[in-house]
């Protein structure tokens, strides 16, 4: 025989697509770690997770959300699994004998016989797929299911079926989700048994003779009672959902709850739908013994068609001959309801609404100009425009940074008997990643890790620069806050993670010695200690340096999640965040103060709003951001139930109760325990700094548009409509935002710290009504809000008019043009409504930013008055001049200097005479230097003016003691007289009482 190439013992045998032994295990072994990888991949995430609840101290949160998903996910995905799979398996079993089965039933062998054998396969890996997504959807609804079982009663029921807020609030969103669970779960079960018919042979399409077997009929029949049986629990549970259902109304736009139609055709209509379709389902059910569609079929049809003509033409005749041609005596009880159930859900049932006249009565000025300083604390500092200032005069290194809105709040400023609180701009000077010398993983994240202390200033007053006059500045912050801890690791700009407390040293701050290094002591963030711990931020921050990185060591700590939102969202999901958080220095540390919400959108008769429109100004649309942070779902329930704080230093977080009464709150308490403290532990100190919050006054602001009229007739015939004016500072478009500030309204005894809008008209540019409410915590009519109504008869100005008016008038406008010379850019602060007597007093700040400034300075102040215009360089003048104030004509009391600006009393003496001229005339070159803006002439002229008056003062002392000895009365001494604007920084003070610049 030939040689075949097999050697002595036969032919080779060569092996062809097997793979090696070895080239086998590689590959196990690759498929073993990729799954290893991914298992590790999702175990990091729940890992970091938990450690870092932990090292907030809320792991209860952690676990009993995580608890609650588990055990939704398990149990409604197992409950789907079960669903889908017994009826696969019954269909199955129900099938008919071989024998028995049709030509085109024989033709589907072929497909029975290839997945024959692995049909218990395709069964589990069926009902395994519809079990994860059902019970990951149900994990989602871990909210509902806690606020159902820890519901608590409202203590109020709805005026239609007469039941708790509770049950729609917290009950029907549970039954609606297992009503769409039910739904889904027959759904399936129908179509995975009709399948497993059809494959089967219980079911023929082209055959001829009977389409389904009686098992098959007696399945599905089954199958599509339940679905109709749901049906009519759908039907039912529709009856109670007109209480909370949505809709268009012409009358007021969007409306929440029943009116004519729904009460008088909808309801009996879903009435009868449910009893129909209860008989639907008992004849679906009967088919187990008739074995017939026919009746089945026959009451599916009338329940359609009672649908159709019950439940859709029905109501539409109704709203067509009965609703319009009288709307508003129909429709008027149910817009009662409305008006009723709005205002409690919003918290605006106790506004006080009274009259204003907008023009003042008295004719004394006088009394006017001097009530106008006691009116309010007109603030000139408007915080949504320093920022620039502070960043500029109070940055000091590049790696800090300001926020682009400083905030508002009162701080004691004085000693003893002089003690008074002061409306106060405050910023932090937080981290800025941006302008770290040299980026790279160890500044960005190890070596710059914290801000550095509190700036602020007085917001009522500016210096003679027309800067802020700052109570806290420099670097370290010095100033009138005391002694407080001054890192800020935690703030609203600092949104990376950094690396602390380990070998690698931070950078502090730096002074003319260099730069000071620090390491962080707080007991906040995850210690990286644990190698664990390590990998799994390595992998969940994908960072790889993490793991094997020098810089960590023993103590290195890693912290995140470093924004005062985030970290009171992560600690309280269930609460919905105020969009300003704002700082405060309480008992040595810098607290951050958060106000959180709880909200439903199942409080029946109250109109839904959308959080994140209703919240939106023209600051929130300059910063290109939402005030309330993804709150785009509609609620109509709102209640600033809780208060939080974080410490900007070590991040802790801590909840206080606010609202005590607040229901939603208590559920939520029950279903976490433990997690928010009684509002009897904030302190005295900590209480001085709260606030009404921003958001939900805007949320009350525009409902009180429609809302501030509580007659059902008048509300319909929309006359009363209000609308939030545009802000007349800028030409965007967008809502004028609310500004803090001291002032007192009128039967008001003193200021009150307030928080302040207009409205006008619909449509119109008018002002129709001015609201206020009290935003001083701690006192016994903190949240009491007042709207002072305008009269309809006669037009007052609103603040876009104004605006007008101030750019109109021809010597502002001159001035103004004069102002924007070169490459000057004007920019208007906020437009401050007061009022004041009966009328209303407008005062905006103008700043110039220009002559080669990045920074906005505070020029000029405009004031209007009863039609009376001023734009001068002070309050205290622009006052002087709208209510005709003649400071000259009055001689100062004895000892006292006279008013700024006012011209030195005469002397007998030639010395001291000489001496005042040349008083005179330093003040007066002083002040055309000033106008100029030429601030060297400015600075000489102060000095002239200084050697003067010292001049003016040593002759009239020789002057006294020359008429002491001859016995004559001696005369009064020569006043130190101040420029107007003062000459120091520490002229705000008598700026203060209106003479600032």
């Amino acid at each position: 025989m030939p040689d075949r190439g097999g050697g002595p013992t036969g032919p080779r045998r060569i092996s062809v697509g097997r793979p090696s032994r070895r080239v086998r295990t590689l590959l196990m072994t690759l498929g073993v770690l990729a799954v290893l990888a991914m298992v590790f991949v999702m175990f990091a995430g729940f890992w970091t997770d938990w450690l870092w609840y932990r090292s907030v101290g809320y792991s209860s949160v952690f676990t009993t959300t995580l608890w609650t998903k588990i055990g939704l996910f398990f149990v409604f995905g197992l409950l789907m699994a079960v669903a889908v799979g017994v009826n696969i398996w019954l269909a199955h079993r129900l099938r008919p004998p071989l024998s028995a089965m049709s030509a085109e039933q024989q033709n589907l062998d072929r497909y029975r016989m290839g997945i024959a054998p692995y049909k218990k396969w395709i069964l589990l890996g069926v009902t395994a797929l519809v079990g994860l997504v059902s019970g990951a959807s149900a994990a989602g609804q871990w909210r509902t299911w806690l606020m159902w079982v820890n519901g608590v009663d409202f203590g109020q029921k709805d005026p239609q079926f007469h039941l708790d807020v509770s049950f729609y609030a917290f009950d029907l969103p549970w039954y609606r989700f297992l009503l769409g669970f039910g739904f889904a779960a027959t759904v399936l079960g129908l179509i995975a048994a009709t399948v497993t018919h059809y494959l089967y042979g219980g079911l023929r399409i082209t055959s001829p003779g009977a389409r389904a077997t009686s098992s098959a009929t007696g399945h599905l029949s089954v199958l599509l009672g339940v679905f109709v049986t749901l049906k009519a629990v759908a039907y039912w549970l529709d009856r109670y959902g007109l209480a909370v259902k949505s809709s268009d109304f012409k009358a007021t736009g969007n409306w929440t709850g029943l009116r004519y139609t729904d009460a008088n055709a909808y309801l009996p209509a879903k009435t009868i739908l449910f009893c129909i379709a209860v008989i639907c389902a008992v004849l679906f059910f009967a088919t187990l013994w008739r074995r017939t569609w026919q009746l089945p079929v026959i009451g599916f049809g009338l329940m359609v068609l009672s649908a159709v003509l019950i439940g859709g033409l029905y109501p539409a005749i109704v709203q067509k001959f009965q609703v319009q041609p009288n709307e508003q005596a129909k429709e008027a009880p149910y817009v009662e309801k409305n008006l009723k159930a709005t205002r409690e859900a919003y918290g605006i049932n106790g506004t006080e609404v009274q009259e204003y006249q907008g023009k003042s009565a008295t004719e004394d000025k006088t009394k006017l100009r001097d009530d106008a300083d006691s009116v309010a604390s007109l603030r000139l500092l408007d915080p949504n425009v320093v920022s620039p200032t502070f960043q500029q005069l109070q940055q000091m290194k590049n790696y800090y940074a300001f926020p682009s809105n400083l905030d508002v709040d009162r701080y004691t400023s004085g000693k003893g008997a002089d003690a008074k609180e002061q409306d106060t701009v405050i910023g932090l000077r937080e981290l800025n990643l941006g302008g770290i010398p040299k980026n790279n993983w160890i500044n960005d994240h190890f070596r710059y890790t914290h801000g550095y202390g509190v700036v602020s200033a007085k917001g009522t007053t500016a210096d003679q620069d027309g800067r802020p006059v700052f109570t806290e500045s420099d670097l370290p912050s010095k100033g009138s806050l005391g002694e407080y801890q001054q890192r800020v690791y935690y703030g609203e700009k600092t949104t990376q993670y950094s690396i602390v407390g380990g070998p690698q040293k931070e950078i502090d701050y730096s002074d003319d010695s260099g730069e000071k290094t620090t390491s962080f002591k707080g007991k906040s963030g995850v210690n990286l200690s644990n190698p664990m711990n390590r990998a799994a931020y390595a992998v969940a921050f994908g960072e790889p340096q993490i793991l094997y990185s020098g810089a960590i060591g023993e103590g290195s700590r890693i912290l995140y999640n470093r924004t005062p939102k985030e970290r009171v969202e992560a600690v309280a999901p269930w609460l919905t965040i105020d969009g300003d958080a704002y700082p405060a220095v309480i008992d040595g540390r810098i607290q951050w103060i958060v106000d959180a919400y709880t909200t439903t959108n199942g409080y029946p008769y109250a109109s839904r709003t959308t959080l994140g429109d209703t919240t939106a100004d023209s600051l929130t649309a300059a910063n290109n951001q939402r005030a309330v942070v993804a709150q785009e779902n509609q609620v109509n329930y709102i209640r600033n139930s809780v208060k939080a704080t974080v410490d900007a230093y070590d991040g802790k977080v801590k909840l206080y109760e606010w609202d005590t009464e607040d229901p939603v709150l208590k559920t939520w308490k029950k279903a976490f325990p433990g997690t928010v403290e009684p509002k009897s532990k904030i302190s005295k100190t900590l209480m001085d700094h709260m606030r009404y919050p921003q958001d939900l006054f805007k949320v009350q602001r525009e409902l009180l548009t429609r809302y501030h009229v509580k007659d059902a007739t008048t509300f319909l015939s929309g006359s009363e409509v209000w609308q939030v004016p545009d802000d007349p500072t800028n030409k965007t478009g967008d809502a004028v935002p609310p500004y803090y500030l001291s002032m007192q309204l009128p039967k008001e005894k003193s200021q009150s710290f307030s928080l302040t809008t207009t409205f006008t008209p619909n449509g119109r540019d008018n002002l129709s009504a001015f609201m206020a409410v009290n935003a001083e915590a701690g006192t016994k009519d903190y949240g009491k809000i007042s709207v002072l109504k305008l009269p309809s008869s006669r037009t007052v100005d609103g603040p876009k008019q104004v605006q007008s008016q101030f750019n109109s008038e021809q010597t502002i406008a001159e001035s103004i043009r004069l102002l924007r010379g070169g490459d000057s850019e004007v920019e208007y602060g906020n437009l401050l409504t007061v009022p004041l007597d009966g009328g209303l007093l407008y005062v905006e700040p103008v700043y110039v930013r220009g002559g080669g400034l990045k920074y906005p300075l505070l020029r000029k102040v405009l004031v209007t008055y009863g039609g009376a215009t001023a734009f001068e360089d002070t309050l205290g003048q622009a006052l002087d001049k709208v209510f005709d104030a003649k400071g000259d004509t009055e001689k100062p009391p004895e000892g006292e200097k006279p008013p700024e600006g006012e011209k030195p009393p005469a002397s007998e003496d030639p010395t001291v005479q000489e001496a005042l001229d040349d008083v005179q005339q330093a003040f007066d070159d002083g002040q055309e230097a000033f106008r100029k803006g030429d601030w060297e002439a400015y600075g000489k002229a102060q000095k002239k003016l200084e050697e003067a008056l010292k001049r003016a003062a040593e002759a009239q002392a020789d002057v006294e003691k020359r008429e002491a000895g001859d016995g004559k009365p001696a005369k009064p001494s020569v006043p130190h007289k101040q420029p107007e604007g003062g000459t120091k920084p520490d002229a705000g003070e008598d700026a203060a009482k209106g003479n600032s610049p």
